[in-house]
């Protein structure tokens, strides 16, 4: 049995059309993939690949299914879009994963994209005054980025405290246990971002 929204036309048809090559390169670079992890995720060769964006070769609509699912989009707008064509992909408050600290005064909306979170974590933080959360190590040389745009923050790894304050940034290796605490008398509202495999800082 077919897959369910596989089209239902000759696998072996061939797909003739001048901006495929370009709209399936741009999706591509959109979802910050390469040449190798579309093929890996596709199951169609590398080379193939490169030949469709450059427009050497006319793919399979079995290919061209193949590349869709990878992409995560549909394949009447994989053959339809135009070069110009936007990319946008809502979610809805209801649709955003939480967590919530063992506490319960600290929550994190995870906001970042799901395609990128083995190297790009992104959060929006919330927090109680007196909130907590605690955080183990991630991947060796992780670096976290907390924008405080209410309230105050105090940022502890490896026993040394950093504060930061409304408007302010800070930067810190998360590859060590780290906790993130909810300071001062108003509630706190920052936006995290956790780069992973970043370079190892001296």
């Amino acid at each position: 049995m077919a897959p369910r929204g596989r089209p239902g036309l000759d696998d072996g048809a061939q797909i003739v059309s001048g901006q495929l090559g370009k709209t399936i390169q741009r999706l591509r670079k959109a979802y910050n993939l390469s040449l190798s992890e579309l093929a890996e995720q596709s199951g169609v060769a590398k080379s193939i690949i490169s030949q469709i964006e450059r427009n050497e070769t006319n793919p399979t609509l079995a290919t061209i299914w193949r590349l869709s699912q990878a992409l995560d989009v549909s394949i009447d707008r994989v053959l339809a879009s135009g070069e110009d064509a936007p990319f946008f992909e809502k979610l809805s408050r209801a649709d955003t994963p939480l967590i919530v600290s063992e506490d319960g005064k600290v929550r994190l909306a995870i906001i970042g994209w799901i395609k990128t979170v083995e190297w790009l974590q992104w959060y929006d933080v919330t927090a109680e005054p007196g909130g907590a959360l605690e955080s183990d190590a991630h991947q060796r040389g992780s670096i976290e980025c907390l924008s405080v745009l209410s309230g105050e923050a105090e940022v502890e790894v490896a026993g040394h405290a950093e504060r930061v304050r409304a408007g302010e940034t800070l930067r810190y290796r998360c590859d060590s246990p780290h906790v993130v605490r909810a300071v001062g008398p108003e509630p706190l509202r920052a936006t995290m971002v956790c780069i992973m495999k970043a370079a190892v800082m001296a």
